[in-house]
């Protein structure tokens, strides 16, 4: 049997659908029956048929909390760790720290004592260290902790250590390394709120560049790689390296919404963000843009998916086809 963290969200809810299509057995966690209506959302960009989502077999645990998750494991012969927290908020830093790195620690510990074949661990290009020279971040680039890392990075990085640890234990282990994921469902969080804040007819970008890449591509990979005899094993997933300004004018062109027109500088986000935290500061509402947000807005990273390519033989969507299939789904309230 195959347990899947994090199933409700982004990731986890595709890799779900694509895993139940392959007739695996699968156990997910999820700590709240309204986010399986979530993943109901996501089956139906898939099929119509409502009956798939009952092959799951659902368990109510909460990966930080040790009780809870070791009868997940029991039968349990792969691990898919895609649960995650995702944030830019300071304020969200401990709870991060819990949730990605004490919450990965249990999980590698569990799959040590049930003796699983093998982990695949969703982590984060945050994690991988810069390039010299501008050249292309390969999955080589090691992590710096004298860099101004965000806190996320931070989190994500020290969970990734946490499977390093569990490989050292006899787990075979595989991570991804995904970049921006673009993906249908969840449009108020995450990459999905992009979608939604340009279909709202968001007038504003910036030319900063970083990797995006499908969420289809990124469960297809992540199958592939456990059911390969690749072990010990990162692999940076990113179709193509891509402006800001490119993907909100594809995602506008898609959507038959109107350009963003505003281009905004650093020293304009330089200036927001700091308003905005004290803003935060003074009301107690969470800011609306912080100092890593508008630091990444405007940096020039950009990723190499060579390694995945050739060991895989591993071909990516492009970003405008992804994009003009996940605005397909977005919801139109007009209708």
């Amino acid at each position: 049997m195959i347990l899947v963290t994090g199933g409700t969200g982004l990731v986890g809810a595709h890799l779900l659908y694509h895993l139940i299509k392959n007739d695996e057995k699968i156990r997910a966690i999820y700590r709240s029956e309204n986010r399986i209506e979530k993943v109901k959302e996501v089956f139906s960009f898939y099929t119509d048929d409502t009956s798939l989502i009952s092959k799951i077999e659902w368990f109510k645990a909460d990966i930080t909390d040790v009780p809870s998750m070791i009868p997940a494991f029991i039968g349990i012969e792969k691990v898919y760790h895609c649960a995650a927290l995702i944030s830019f908020n300071p304020k969200d830093y401990r709870e991060m720290r819990k949730v990605n790195i004490h919450g990965t620690a249990i999980i590698a510990n569990l799959s040590i004592d049930a003796k699983v074949d093998k982990i695949c661990f969703v982590g984060s290009i945050a994690s991988i260290g810069s390039s010299a020279n501008g050249s292309l971040i390969t999955e080589d680039c090691e992590w710096n902790s004298q860099e101004n890392n965000s806190d996320y990075s931070i989190t994500k990085f020290g969970a990734e250590m946490e499977i390093w640890r569990a490989s050292q234990e006899g787990v075979e282990v595989v991570i991804v390394n995904p970049g921006v994921i673009l993906g249908s469902g969840f449009w108020e969080t995450g990459s999905g709120k992009l979608f939604t804040q340009v279909y709202n007819g968001f007038k504003y970008f910036t030319e900063g560049i970083t990797g995006f890449v499908g969420v289809k591509d990124v469960v297809k990979s992540m199958i592939s790689l456990m059911n390969s005899n690749i072990k010990n094993e990162r692999f940076i997933l990113v179709s193509e390296n891509k402006s800001f300004k490119e993907i909100f004018f594809s995602m506008a062109s898609s959507l038959d919404k109107k350009l963003p027109s505003r281009k905004i500088k650093p020293w304009q986000t330089a200036i927001f963000w700091r308003f905005s935290w004290l803003l935060s500061a003074i009301t107690g509402k969470e800011s609306l843009l912080s100092k890593s947000s508008a630091k990444s807005a405007h940096s020039i990273s950009r990723y190499s998916s060579e390694k995945i390519e050739k060991s895989l033989h591993f071909q990516f969507k492009k970003i405008d086809n992804v994009i003009k299939s996940v605005s397909k789904n977005y919801p139109n309230p007009y209708l």
